[in-house]
């Protein structure tokens, strides 16, 4: 890609092909521009995990020629990965009020905040970084101060929407703005960067005003404790939620540290005023169950969030049963079917009541559908466009609509450098691109050595044996065998297994014994002979040796 030092270009290294871990890259004039750093969830196919995020190491290995990081809006999978992989890139961020709201809470928990340089921009403003010019233009979203960008540069200029609706009453921010929009169309839009989640859904989206009216006319009648999940950063939603439970006469509890962080970063950037103070966790339990409303995290599931375990009977504060109501006021992510099932499942066991936006309007997407994509590329009137933020499947339907309405499709997934100019648009080059898991405080790769063993462990064990020898190389006593997940401690098969295992570490020649690296190795052997007869199938084998 470096031998194109003059062309524009964009690379996507994260969230085309794919829904989440945005991560977008703009070249031109040998310099690197960023777009957005978000996570994603592992899912079914990657069980041994919760997060994902892109891997970085093109751009990192670039960085000294990365201009900045700008980011679109505060979603996670738009800004989640920023404090986790802000040291590989370490170039200045820049975002609206709200974003830097959240991204800087993200940061103090990281420990990162000294360091971060965050440039906060206004909703609408502008940012110099030569050769790019960008525009920064408000769109309706699911969330504050949604950001579509303009980036101007010397060959043209690339309209990168970021996620966006036309939504004619989002209730907190404005409207998007048509006539801007129509006014870059007039000016020359080289290619349309834009989101593709709900290409294949008929009409439009629907309004956030329209599930206002909706949940109050839900909730009011209800009896019992009420919960309802919805994304954390969902402030017109929360809003709306509260709204309807002041005119049901039930006071709020936030329960998830999400929702919290997410209120703290709303009154700190001046939204959800005239809204009164939220009970705590600890004051919900005093609350009458008729006059409790719960806003609660783990709308996907999410096996460690509250709702989940508010579903399992493990929450230390909140509990749900017979005669409760809980309300999805969200859509389910690709990926994310099974977990929200699962947590479903086990409420209504509980005699909980569960009502979903399959029951009655509690949620409205906030990315557009194909009646508003038509009209953006009424208003744009690209000469190309790229569609991005979904899998192959939205990509190939948004691509239809865009030749529709008179643009060039251009196909591209993770890892395709995309040439825009000069000359007629093509895919160039092709860059690395990776996967990395958030495991615990660290970030790890997602298919290397760390989760290829735990993967091995979870489908097909772990067996690990003991044994101590003394300086000659006899050993002393009997060898242990422990296999969690393939046999009970008081398994017949645990005993002949250990029996075996000691027998032929035992039997090793008198010189191997003596020597720790050898013999380990030919215990691991030994063990894995021993298991071979009993199992079909190869568990994870180590083994410890005590020297006495």
């Amino acid at each position: 890609m470096d031998a194109y030092s003059g062309d524009l270009a964009f690379l996507p290294l994260g969230g085309t092909g794919e829904i989440g871990m945005n991560l977008n890259l703009y070249h031109c004039g040998g310099k690197w521009l960023a777009i957005d750093c978000g996570i994603g969830f592992g899912g079914n196919d990657n069980p041994e995990i919760e997060i994902m995020m892109p891997d970085p190491g093109f751009i990192a290995e670039r960085r000294d020629q990365l201009l900045g990081l700008v980011i679109t809006h505060a979603h996670e999978d738009h800004i989640g990965a920023v404090a986790h992989l802000w040291r590989q890139l370490r170039c200045p961020v820049y975002a609206t009020p709200f974003a830097t709201a959240v991204l800087k809470r993200k940061l103090t928990e990281a420990g990162l905040l000294a360091e971060v340089r965050v440039h906060t921009i206004p909703s609408g403003g502008r940012i110099e970084l030569q050769p790019f010019s960008l525009e920064l233009m408000p769109v309706a979203h699911s969330l504050p101060e949604a950001q579509a960008l303009a980036i101007r540069t010397p060959y043209g200029t690339i309209l990168h929407t970021g996620d966006w609706k036309l939504d004619p009453n989002p209730l907190i921010g404005p409207a998007t703005d048509e006539a801007a929009f129509r006014r870059l169309g007039e000016e020359g839009v080289l290619a349309m960067v834009c989101d593709s989640t709900n290409a294949m859904v008929d009409g439009h989206s629907g309004s956030e005003a329209d599930v206002r009216q909706s949940l109050a006319k839900l909730i009011r009648p209800m009896r019992g404790r009420v919960a309802v999940t919805c994304f954390a950063s969902n402030v017109a939603r929360v809003e709306s939620v509260v709204m309807a439970a002041r005119d049901a006469g039930r006071h709020v509890a936030l329960v998830g540290r999400s929702l919290r962080n997410l209120e703290a970063a709303a009154r700190e950037c001046g939204y959800l005023r005239g809204l009164p103070e939220f009970v705590s966790e600890d004051e919900a339990g005093s609350v009458p169950d008729d006059n409790l409303l719960i806003l609660v995290t783990g709308s996907q599931g999410e096996p460690r969030s509250a709702l989940s375990r508010i579903a399992a009977d493990t929450h230390p504060n909140i509990a749900l049963g017979e005669g409760d109501t809980v309300i999805f006021s969200s859509r389910m992510i690709p990926g994310n079917e099974r977990p929200i099932t699962l947590v479903q499942d086990s409420l209504v066991r509980r005699g909980v009541r569960v009502v979903t936006d399959d029951d009655t309007m509690t949620h409205v997407s906030g990315h557009p559908a194909r009646d508003e994509l038509k009209q953006l590329y009424a208003l744009v009137k690209p000469k190309y466009s790229v569609p991005v933020h979904g899998e192959w499947r939205h990509l190939s339907a948004h691509a239809a609509l865009a030749q529709e309405c008179g643009a060039t499709p251009i196909l591209l997934e993770d890892g395709d450098v995309l040439s825009l100019s000069p000359g007629r648009p093509e895919v160039v080059d092709s860059a690395p691109v990776g996967r990395l898991a958030l495991d615990g405080n660290r970030v790890v790769p997602l298919n290397g050595g760390v989760l290829a063993a735990r993967r091995r462990m979870l489908f097909n064990g772990v067996v690990l044996g003991s044994f101590a020898m003394d300086g000659t190389g006899k050993m002393i006593g009997q060898a242990r065998v422990s296999a969690p997940g393939l046999f009970e401690p008081d398994d017949p098969e645990t005993a002949r297994v250990t029996s075996e295992f000691t027998q032929a570490v035992a039997g090793l020649p008198a010189l191997l014994r003596r020597d720790d690296s050898a013999l380990a190795d030919a215990a691991r052997a030994a063990l894995r002979r021993a298991l071979g007869k009993r199992l079909q199938k190869r568990p994870m084998v180590d083994v410890h040796l005590l020297r006495v």
